[in-house]
């Protein structure tokens, strides 16, 4: 009976699991935008939102590991939900760079390079893929990676040095 009423309102499991995995999502993203519309200097916003990814996945992993696991899948296969998702950061990640450019805080040319290197350099830390690999390690010491990883990757775009 319960399932009846379940998908009255959710075509399919899978539009079920999505709905799950979108509730979970949307306070990190409104998170990682009150991050973007902060005042803040761009470089220590590029390091909030970067972190708070970070934990917000890591988080979800060790409290509900078969719904990260479900959200893994679903950015291994590019499902629009996980899509989505990525495009929401992209966006508030080049929003940060184009406002460290605009305050000449980041000596680099355009907005898709510096964006592109912060997805490169951190996909550790920002792919849940790769978060999830890391099961076994401690958040401590994945932090302590991501830091100093983030120390040059940031201090490449505020320097220009590509």
């Amino acid at each position: 009976m319960l399932f009846r009423s379940i998908y009255r309102y959710f075509p399919s499991k899978h539009a079920l699991v999505d709905a799950v995995i979108e509730q979970w999502l949307k306070p990190i993203e409104k998170g990682l935008k009150d991050i973007a519309d902060s005042p803040d200097p761009a470089r220590d916003k590029l390091e909030r939102l970067t972190g708070a990814i970070f934990r917000a996945y890591r988080r979800k992993l060790e409290d509900d590991p078969e719904l990260f696991d479900i959200f893994v899948t679903a950015t291994l296969h590019s499902k629009g939900l996980s899509r989505r998702h990525r495009n929401r950061i992209v966006t508030e990640l080049r929003r940060m760079v184009e406002d460290g450019m605009a305050s000449g805080s980041f000596a680099i040319a355009d907005s898709r390079t510096g964006v592109l290197l912060i997805l490169d350099g951190l996909s550790r830390f920002l792919n849940p893929v790769s978060v999830s690999q890391d099961r076994e390690a401690t958040l401590v010491d994945l932090e302590v990676r991501m830091e100093k990883v983030s120390q040059i990757i940031f201090g490449s775009i505020t320097s220009g040095r590509l």
